[in-house]
């Protein structure tokens, strides 16, 4: 990739600002919830079995609550956040009370929980902002039922789910020939699979700053070193905690996940633990970006502090000399020469010459 391609990933601004880390580091989940209710919500609803699809977008929470035992699977979509709308699809869905708190929760750690009747997840996508290079998240809530799945997000104008609604458009595809768990699995697998991308645009800035500091380390090497720091913690914060909650449907004991889907759900496993390992590589690298700035600036400074050794060595010569001659005696040696000041330039000049001989000889420069 091209160097000017990198410019639009950074913003001169922000590498400079504290209140990024602010926004990382103060989160307390002992703290009242504060969220912003949404203006409006978008209710998409995709309802199915091997032979009918029905994909309706609905203005109200009360029009889906048909969609809970006619028999289909439902996918029920729900962009936007209101309270008042959460507790009546939660009540009427049979979704725990302390599921709803979670819901409406902001900042929480990614979890799964079981409460009968329904299995629990949270957790958060992740999107990469190219026009300030940084990693945005969005919480989304997954409540899996006997015949249905809810999915709750912050955003009703961005997903990842995309791919799965054109499959399920498709008539012959594994999602609609198989039941809600696989749904379940395949919202989380297209999650997993999205932090990979966000991933490879941090490892383009990672492999784009190694690059700059190789080639000259400089203030705002080191800015640019600490922002992508940041975002790493953002990342490894919210993938991480992903491990545990897909080892929850693998061990859980519910009628909702059949033996067969067991085994998608470890596919994911596998995904996020490898995904972990990449995070953990990543912060290696930071720290290893870290050593080598560190390392470039010291040996930038040896290299000033030998220029000035040998400047200083070079000029010692001349300066003893006049130094010698410079004195107050009435009796110095050609001091009434009148070829004497081309002696003493001349030895000026001949004594360097000479240490730059040797010096070059030695291999000290």
């Amino acid at each position: 990739m091209a160097a000017t391609n990198y410019l639009k990933y950074f913003n001169v601004l922000s590498l400079f600002d504290t209140k990024r880390t602010r926004d990382i580091f103060q989160i307390n989940p002992t703290v009242p919830t504060c969220r912003t209710e949404a203006k409006e919500i978008h209710v998409d609803v995709f309802d199915y079995n091997p032979s009918h699809l029905e994909e309706t977008k609905l203005d109200r929470i009360e029009s889906s609550f048909p969609y809970k035992d006619n028999n289909n699977i439902s996918w029920i979509n729900v962009g936007g956040i209101r309270k008042k709308d959460l507790e009546l699809l939660c009540t009427h869905f049979d979704v725990h009370y302390l599921l709803l708190e979670d819901i409406l929760s902001i900042d929480q750690r990614p979890k799964m929980d079981e409460m009968e009747p329904v299995l629990f997840c949270l957790l958060n996508m992740l999107y990469f902002n190219e026009s300030i290079g940084t990693v945005e998240i969005e919480q989304i809530s997954i409540v899996l039922g006997k015949n249905f799945v809810l999915s709750i997000q912050e955003d009703a104008h961005r997903d990842v789910f995309n791919p799965i609604r054109e499959k399920l458009r498709a008539p012959n595809s594994k999602l609609r020939l198989s039941g809600a768990d696989y749904l379940c699995y395949a919202l989380l697998d297209m999650i997993v699979d999205n932090y990979y991308l966000v991933m490879e645009k941090i490892g383009e800035r990672i492999e784009f700053l190694e690059d700059r500091i190789i080639r000259s380390s400089n203030k705002r090497s080191l800015a640019e070193i600490n922002a992508l720091r940041k975002e790493l913690i953002v990342l490894k914060r919210n993938v991480s905690p992903v491990r545990d909650l897909v080892n929850g449907f693998i061990r859980t004991d519910s009628d909702l996940i059949e033996d067969k889907t067991t085994k998608y759900f470890k596919d994911i496993y596998d995904h996020i633990v490898q995904a972990n390992e990449l995070a953990e590589s990543y912060r290696d690298m930071m720290i290893n970006l870290q050593d080598l700035y560190l390392s470039n600036v010291n040996l930038k400074l040896n290299e000033v502090m030998k220029v000035m050794a040998i400047v200083t060595c070079l000029l010692a010569p001349a300066t003893v000399i006049g130094g010698i001659f410079g004195m107050n005696f009435d009796k110095l040696p050609y001091i009434h020469n009148e070829y004497g000041f081309f002696i003493a330039a001349a030895l000026m000049i001949i004594a360097p010459i000479i240490m730059v001989f040797v010096f070059r000889k030695r291999g000290w420069f």
